[in-house]
């Protein structure tokens, strides 16, 4: 009886949709070796006379152009008659048509080759598709019910797996474009594994023809400690639509490395197998990609509301939404006993140098490096530019003010947990969008006003560096720097200079620059074979000495004085033989240990 009541209801479902659906998509991988994929729409219920088709320019989770029209070919237009229209151009990612009879036709071909979490890809291990970059939609019918069905190749055993709302068969459903568009697809000869949850399933299909079931068993065993330590911070996973969450992990050798944040969903890619590494090594991006159900898929910007796919999206919130996710998805391996403590110590000290030292932090705040985004986020360009000096990534510098503020707030007996439980509370778990004033006056609640007035005007409206040596102390960590070792400032492989100077070193001084590649320091000739590291740390600060190097076939002569490394080591206080009180135990194991 069960069974035939809910075959009723779906077959009921099923109805209505077909009644309310006025864009329908039909997509076909026949020329699956070559790339292509075959797509046939129909929009109906149109009331312009004059009706723009686009494709979009942006995808949910980028903030860059990537003009997706590029791929776009052998487009054609009929009404439901068959007859032909006429297309205009006025724009490259938009088809204008006119003398339709409420419903217009397209079919089109899409070259699809990289497989992430912004494009698409077709060949004959899979259809992977990000929905902006392979459906056409009219804009006219935004606010209208979808309907997609996927002809997958039987013959290479593919099934198909996304978010969207299964109707029958291949076909499914969504209720507008937003909810289109931010839904990817994976269609493969996959695997799944399952847990339930407070209700909810948990699932992750993986796309990994090397894997063994016993990796893909282990790997799964990470997946469920992530979202488990995850939950602990918010208290409670948020109600997926559908009651379902799903990670497609696509781990092939044609993949790109990627992880892209879905309302229930993710894209997790790289080309490395669970069979060679992948099941510690890619397990980051999982936890990563998982933070952001809480982190920006509900607690979301008012900038990036609605999300806008004929253009740039940009966000002054972004070292919140991506950076702060950041800080937690090391933090969540940590906790979850999949790197250890030590492990995860010493793992902040590259994206700690990398913020702390940046010349960038005297050009712009984090707010401003946030509004970079649409420059840098996989964004294309093929002028140089001097991002070495002026940009910090707002995932590391938000990393970073995430990583300052959890010790600041344990200082004082809070904490950042109880801090985005608050905001989820807020803001997440109603959907209602916040600002950067949002998040200072829910500090000022949490903490106090001076204390949430002080970080915000210090360091998100300025650029200043808050006091690690004291906060690392307080969980028993040294901070440390070396006055004595020297640097060159800029990076250098084979004795050619592969990045700008960094503003103010040694290599800059010297007026050297990008491209160079240098011949001999003091007396000391170069080859492949030279550990220029070894070469400098013969001499002292302040010591100076010739430099000769090659410019554009031209052989030229500097003079370089050594400045200090400001580089910082971080480390245990027990690895660097310091006792370490029970006190600071108990902070370190509150900060760090199993939720």
């Amino acid at each position: 009886m069960q069974k035939l009541q809910f075959g009723f209801l779906a077959f009921i479902f099923s109805m209505l949709v077909n009644a309310q659906v006025s864009s329908s998509y039909l997509i076909s991988f026949e020329n699956a070796v070559h790339h292509e994929a075959n797509v046939q729409a129909s929009f109906t219920d149109l009331k312009s006379e004059n009706i723009e088709i686009r494709i979009a320019r942006s995808s949910p989770g980028r903030y860059a152009l990537h003009e997706f029209a590029k791929n776009v070919y052998n487009v054609k237009v009929t009404d439901s008659k068959g007859n032909k229209l006429q297309i205009t151009r006025t724009n490259p990612y938009s088809w204008n048509v006119s003398g339709h009879d409420g419903t217009i036709n397209v079919s089109y071909t899409l070259f699809a080759n990289r497989g992430d979490g912004t494009y698409a890809q077709v060949d004959e291990t899979h259809a992977h598709l990000n929905i902006p970059a392979t459906f056409m939609y009219i804009p006219e019918l935004s606010e209208n019910e979808i309907k997609v069905t996927f002809n997958v190749r039987e013959d290479l055993n593919w099934k198909v797996a996304t978010q969207l709302k299964h109707i029958e068969g291949n076909t499914y459903y969504a209720k507008d474009y937003q909810y289109f568009m931010d839904s990817p697809t994976e269609i493969a000869n996959f695997r799944t594994r399952s847990f339930e949850l407070d209700g909810q399933t948990i699932k992750l299909v993986l796309h990994d023809d090397a894997a063994s079931d016993m990796d893909l068993d282990r790997y799964f065993e990470d997946v469920k400690k992530v979202v488990l330590q995850q939950k602990a911070v918010f208290g409670e996973l948020p109600a997926f639509d559908y009651n379902e969450y799903t990670f497609l992990a696509c781990y092939m050798p044609n993949a790109s490395g990627d992880g892209m944040e879905h309302r229930n969903s993710t894209y997790v890619t790289n080309t490395r197998s669970l069979a060679n590494g992948g099941i510690d090594q890619n397990i980051g991006t999982v936890s990563h990609e998982f933070f952001h159900i809480w982190n920006v898929e509900r607690i979301r910007p008012k900038s990036l509301e609605p999300f806008r796919f004929e253009e740039a999206n940009m966000s002054g919130e972004l070292w919140f939404a991506e950076g702060f996710t950041s800080y937690y998805d090391d933090l969540t391996l940590c906790r979850a006993g999949i790197i250890s403590q030590p492990n995860y110590i010493t793992g902040l000290t590259r994206t700690f140098n990398y913020v702390w030292n940046s010349p960038g932090r005297n050009y712009f705040n984090p707010i401003e490096m946030s509004y970079q985004a649409p420059f840098v986020d996989a964004a294309k360009s093929v002028d140089e530019t001097n991002r070495e000096n002026t940009f910090i990534s707002y995932y590391s510098y938000g990393s970073m003010l995430g990583l300052a503020l959890d010790l600041s707030l344990r200082d004082k007996g809070l904490n950042l947990d109880d801090f985005m439980k608050l905001v989820w509370n807020k803001y997440g778990k109603t959907e209602i969008s916040y600002t950067l004033e949002n998040l200072n006056e829910t500090l000022n609640t949490y903490a106090g006003e001076e204390f949430g007035n002080n970080f915000f005007n210090s360091y998100i409206y300025k650029s200043g560096m808050p006091d690690f040596k004291h906060l690392f102390g307080t969980v028993g960590v040294n901070l440390n720097q070396d006055p004595s070792n020297v640097a060159l400032g800029v990076y250098v492989r084979h004795g050619k200079l592969l990045s700008n100077p960094t503003n103010n070193s040694t290599a800059f001084n010297a007026e050297l620059q990008k491209g160079d590649t240098i011949l001999k320091i003091g007396t000391t000739e170069l080859n492949d074979d030279s550990d220029l590291n070894k070469i400098l740390n013969t001499y002292k600060v302040n010591d100076t000495f010739e430099v000769s190097f090659k410019r554009f076939g031209e052989t030229k002569s500097a003079t370089l004085t050594l400045q200090t490394d400001t580089t910082y080591s971080i480390s245990l206080m027990e690895v660097d033989k310091k006792p370490l009180n029970e006190n600071l135990k108990t902070q370190r194991e509150n900060w760090l240990g199993e939720k």
